[in-house]
């Protein structure tokens, strides 16, 4: 079968991605963490430590590699979503309410957008 679908162009992606990012941030739904923690946690640990920090529903984007043990820790967790910055999406930024960066991923967004 032939497929029809049209593709965006790279830069109707980027711009975006600059605009849910930047939405995010006005929205306050943006969080910046001073360091990542929970390596090591087990389920319930990790699932303790993000109530406490108020991330109910939240997106978790780190730098080029995910720790192993915190994304194993946070992904029986519902509503709790980890990625690498090279799977960071439109769709899944404003599926989550809040916003998680750590300072790997910041680097890379602005190493990407600069």
């Amino acid at each position: 079968m032939r497929s029809h679908a049209i593709g965006l162009p790279k830069k109707v992606r980027a711009l975006a991605l600059k605009h849910a990012l930047s939405a995010k941030a006005k929205d306050g739904g943006h969080h910046r963490p001073a360091r990542r923690g929970g390596e090591g946690r087990q389920d319930q640990g990790a699932a303790a430590a993000f109530a406490n920090l108020g991330l109910t529903n939240a997106l978790i984007i780190d730098g080029a590699a995910v720790d192993a043990n915190f994304a194993i820790a946070a992904r029986n967790i519902p509503d709790i979503d980890v990625l690498p910055i090279q799977g960071i999406n439109v769709y899944d930024i404003l599926r989550r309410h809040t916003l998680v960066l750590t300072r790997a991923a910041l680097t890379a967004l602005e190493a990407r957008f600069a």
